[in-house]
């Protein structure tokens, strides 16, 4: 079993945990960052995460994985492979999070919706219900990272390797915008400003 010191620490070794001044992925500001991307870089590591937090799930009859595109592909492939399911990506299509690509899920899936970290829990939550659309029933929600502390509600059953406040601020609240340092948005998603 990896505890949530030994996960941070891998975070840290791989460069993952960044400190400064970061526009998340949500459009809050925060001091600190995880950029799970860098750990996707070895895959050996990252394969043991995903098979500790896939583990959690081994008794569920998960039939699919799903996660969003970017920061979840190659995460929810992994998770696949640890469960030895099928793994698909949803994306967004005219601002809504949809399956494209001939991807599919079926009524009888069991879905496990995974996103590498999890602040707000948009993304995944928009993920969900893309897979409840379809008529499958979501078994659970994953991550590598929570940074709410266990405070998100995921509408489903949620399960996180490392659990951790990271404060965030909304832009017009942030201290760090207050003192002028500079902004950095190192996720896959654009913002205009």
């Amino acid at each position: 079993m990896i505890t949530q010191e030994e996960v941070l620490q891998m975070l840290k070794d791989k460069n993952a945990y960044l400190e400064g001044h970061f526009r998340l992925s949500s459009g809050r500001h925060a001091g600190k960052y995880m950029q799970c991307a860098k750990i996707m870089q070895y895959p050996e590591d990252f394969g043991k995460l995903c098979a500790e937090l896939a583990s959690y799930f081994k008794d569920e009859k998960i039939t699919l994985v799903a996660g969003p595109a970017v920061g979840a592909v190659i995460f929810s492939y992994e998770m696949g492979r640890a469960l030895g399911v099928k793994t698909i990506f949803a994306e967004r299509e005219d601002g809504v999070m949809t399956f494209r690509r001939g991807f599919e899920v079926s009524p009888e899936d069991r879905v496990l919706v995974v996103e590498d970290v999890i602040t707000t829990g948009g993304s995944c939550k928009e993920v969900i219900k893309a897979v409840q659309a379809k008529g499958a029933t979501v078994v659970s929600a994953a991550s590598i990272v929570d940074r709410s502390a266990g405070k998100v509600d995921m509408g489903v059953p949620f399960k996180a390797l490392l659990s951790m406040e990271i404060e965030s601020y909304e832009e017009d609240e942030c201290p760090l915008c207050k003192q002028g340092l500079p902004i950095v948005k190192p996720g896959s998603r654009k913002f205009d400003k």
